[in-house]
């Protein structure tokens, strides 16, 4: 049995928000985001684009890459912390605007984790023949949930969307999926949140005024939650598979932060093979990890057998690494 991903896809909004548009905005300079973040830019959806736009479009353009039809999928899964609305699922609207036939939709909310999530739990459907060719999407509008009076966050999110096509082959031999490490601890979940509006803080007027429907964040503990439950994760992978970082052709770890990225390529032994998207769309969430991959096939730099580890870390808080061969 092979489980392959036969084609990549992303999106991201055409308007581009620079940091020297975000100094107009809050007291911050381009100077100060660069040196702490990394990032240069992001790209930001208008008001009339939602989640499942973003999310269509990657899955359109994943498609296209596997050489497959709509009709060709009997599963769609969509990681994301910014559904279109509560119910019905962000996936099923997906399926409906793609022109995907019935079958089994759900989202997952994991937040910067959920792509990793969703390639574990979509492994596991097509190993125990449940289906067959899976459309995992990662995708978030992340500015309608960023609180842009707030100089520490809002110059973070950008909005975008990635999309693996993952099918399995019943006479072929060979599995992209080599091993994961994947967890979570609610017990620091209060350090990366939106608090509002859901059962425990009902939408409100006040809510609103006081930015309850936006993320926030303790800066410095996810910082250093991130670091040590990314590489001590990637490092058990590595430990049970027997694989050096000196194998390995692609590191893509979450594209949250630079200072992050270096942080856990440095305690991995890992410097060149690091890919880095960050400064050109910030923090896309559970995008993220597919835009890099996405980018790297669409420009040749992946080839058959290249093994690639991949990390994230997101509100949960949860974190994943994996390694896979491509």
């Amino acid at each position: 049995m092979s489980i392959r991903i036969l084609g990549t896809g992303h999106y991201v909004p055409e308007k581009i928000l620079t940091n020297f548009d975000l100094e107009k905005m809050v007291d911050t300079t381009d100077e100060w985001i660069v040196s702490r973040t990394g990032i240069r830019e992001r790209h930001i959806a208008d008001a009339g684009t939602a989640t499942s736009d973003l999310a269509a479009a990657a899955g359109r353009a994943a498609l296209e890459s596997a050489n497959l039809t709509p009709k060709d999928i009997d599963l769609v899964v969509v990681s994301t912390l910014t559904p279109d609305m509560p119910t019905p699922s962000t996936s099923t609207i997906v399926q409906r605007k793609l022109g995907i036939p019935p079958c089994m939709c759900f989202d997952i909310a994991a937040a910067c984790t959920g792509l990793l999530y969703g390639i574990d739990v979509v492994h596991a459907m097509l190993a125990a023949h449940q289906r067959k060719c899976a459309l995992l999407i990662g995708a978030d509008k992340l500015s309608g949930v960023t609180n842009w009076t707030d100089r520490s966050t809002c110059v973070l999110f950008g909005d975008g969307a990635s999309a693996l096509v993952i099918c399995r082959d019943n006479e072929k031999d060979d599995d992209f999926y080599i091993a994961s490490e994947i967890s979570a601890d609610g017990n620091d979940a209060d350090f990366l949140k939106i608090p509002g509006f859901g059962s425990a803080c009902p939408a409100s007027a006040e809510g609103i005024a006081q930015h309850l429907n936006t993320i926030t964040m303790n800066g410095p503990k996810t910082y250093q939650k991130a670091v040590t439950a990314m590489s001590s994760s990637c490092k058990r992978v590595l430990e049970k598979t027997g694989v050096s970082a000196s194998q390995l052709r692609w590191a893509i770890p979450h594209q949250a932060n630079d200072r992050i990225i270096s942080a856990v390529a440095e305690r991995l032994g890992i410097s060149d093979n690091i890919y880095r998207s960050v400064a050109r769309y910030g923090n896309t969430s559970s995008a993220s990890i597919g835009i890099c991959l996405d980018e790297l096939n669409k420009n040749g730099k992946l080839h058959r057998g290249d093994l690639i580890l991949t990390a994230a870390f997101g509100a949960g808080l949860t974190w994943a690494a994996q390694l896979l061969r491509w």
